[in-house]
């Protein structure tokens, strides 16, 4: 049986799209004002050059802080480009490869929407760390929400680490804390002027 901490992580995402010239001031500035286990680079693009270009720009800010970084999807950039693992967003589909293609020290993580045998499937297949979402009504996966019951019972039975993510709300982060690893926040954050003193708003309800 494994119990969630008594405070759940930040696990923060970026924007789907960033400006180079300010994002990672921006970021620098949350990481230093607030405790962050990891930062997901999740940009909405597929071109190659914005990413590396990103990825190299956010590692620097992310590592110098010994903040993991880790990219959504893109498993073939992350050894390129010096990151410390890749986010899945396909459930458990594509989790075994991954594994194999980056090995054992990499961080692979698997959105699973609001599946509970997607989450099973792929924490046996390897994944460091299952996402569950939205939590309320947004548009992330298929805007199925994830139940609370979900996360009561994963933390009460699966030992992977679980991550609560869309739609966080000081109510819903107060009503999961007990229940999961760690949030996942971007979108509730940087669209506010000060993004550091948001996500300390936001996680108030977790103390």
């Amino acid at each position: 049986m494994a119990d969630a901490p008594d405070v759940p992580q930040i696990y923060l995402i970026t924007p789907p799209t960033l400006e180079l010239s300010s994002f990672p001031g921006k970021l620098a500035g949350v990481l230093d004002a607030v405790d962050v286990a990891c930062v997901r680079l999740a940009l909405a693009t597929t071109d190659e050059r914005e990413v590396a270009q990103a990825a190299d720009s956010l590692r620097e800010v992310a590592h110098a802080r010994d903040v993991a970084l880790v990219i959504e999807a893109h498993v073939q950039m992350v050894e390129r480009l010096g990151l410390d693992g890749v986010h899945l967003t396909d459930g458990a589909r594509s989790v075994r490869a991954a594994r194999k293609a980056l090995g054992e020290d990499a961080i692979v993580g698997a959105f699973c929407g609001a599946s509970r045998h997607d989450g099973m499937s792929a924490g046996e297949a390897g994944a460091d760390y299952v996402s569950f979402g939205p939590v309320s009504t947004t548009s992330l996966g298929d805007g199925t929400q994830a139940e609370d019951e979900l996360f009561q019972w994963w933390s009460q039975v699966i030992e992977v680490p679980v991550v609560a993510e869309g739609g966080l709300s000081a109510g819903r982060v107060a009503a999961l804390a007990g229940m999961t690893d760690f949030f996942g926040i971007g979108p509730e954050i940087w669209g506010e002027d000060d993004p550091a003193e948001a996500l300390k708003s936001l996680m108030a309800g977790a103390l």
